[in-house]
């Protein structure tokens, strides 16, 4: 039996009939279904699916199922919108960073240890701090350097110019916003929508923008968390992914609380990457539907 699958997302408006025709095309091309999960949103009145098919029980590879599968779905519906993924095909990850290395460090560490389901292609930074780490690793390490923020506008334009045509030269699935502390353009945005993954050191919508544990310290919060989304132009402000909390209390300080906060954004991200790759989320105006 081999490991490798197929996996199949699907959305659309809801009707009847779309899950038993999904699954009769698949069980009239023999298809064997391991996974089959389905939501409907009653606020839009949508459907989602994520159905995964075991590759060696259909007669025919990944590039005729998407040729086969086009006509269900365009029979189901002329808005939906569809995928269909090959596990067998390794996925590229490219991570953006700064300076703060544990959400780098756990990440190179899951890759080594074979824990993603995806290969991390290079590492990108508008500083120089975290060569060694990455390069200890065996992965390239690029440096974008880039002008303080509110100096000297082109200088800043040219430098995401430059790391967007080092982004793009592999063509990632994942673009890993890794604590790399700068604002992505709107232009940027757009590109990698759907593949920008940001990790930000808060539990969103609380504490938006910079220094986010210094404002939860200031308002007393006996929790703090962290949360992983897609990037867009709005900032800290795109569908969230996954989240988590760390309990705290009066007698820690700003330091205590990055300490702590650092395991959860490490956590959080680990998540919100892996399912990203395993096609596992369905992004739905500025919410998700995530199968896990």
């Amino acid at each position: 039996m081999s490991d490798r699958s197929f996996v199949i997302t699907f959305s659309c408006p809801d009707r009847t009939g779309i899950v038993a025709r999904i699954s009769g095309f698949l069980a009239d091309a023999g298809g064997w279904i391991t996974e089959a999960a389905y939501h409907t949103d009653s606020d839009t009145g949508w459907f989602f699916t994520r159905q995964v098919v075991r590759a060696d029980s259909l007669p025919f590879d990944a590039d005729e199922l998407r040729q086969r599968f086009a006509a269900v779905a365009s029979g189901l519906s002329d808005q939906a919108s569809w995928k269909v993924t090959d596990t067998g095909e390794t996925k590229r990850i490219v991570l953006l960073v700064t300076k703060d290395g544990h959400c780098l460090h756990d990440l190179l560490g899951r890759a080594a240890s074979g824990e993603l389901p995806g290969r991390i292609s290079a590492v990108i930074g508008n500083n120089e701090a975290l060569r060694g780490m990455t390069e200890a690793h065996g992965l390239p390490f690029s440096y974008v350097p880039f002008p303080a923020l509110g100096m000297n506008g082109d200088a800043r334009s040219a430098a995401f110019e430059e790391l967007a045509g080092q982004v793009d030269a592999h063509e990632p699935h994942a673009v890993v916003l890794a604590r790399f502390m700068q604002i992505v353009p709107a232009k940027l945005c757009e590109a990698w929508a759907g593949r920008a993954i940001n990790i930000h050191h808060s539990f969103l919508p609380s504490f938006v923008g910079a220094r986010p544990y210094h404002q939860a310290h200031a308002r007393g919060v006996k929790l703090i968390g962290a949360t992983c989304h897609y990037v867009t132009a709005d900032l800290d402000a795109g569908p969230i992914i996954e989240q988590d909390v760390i309990r705290i209390d009066h007698g820690d300080t700003v330091a205590d609380m990055v300490r702590l906060g650092r395991d959860a954004e490490k956590l959080v991200l680990a998540r919100g990457l892996r399912w990203h790759l395993e096609d596992r989320i369905l992004i739905q105006g500025n919410k998700t539907i995530t199968f896990t």
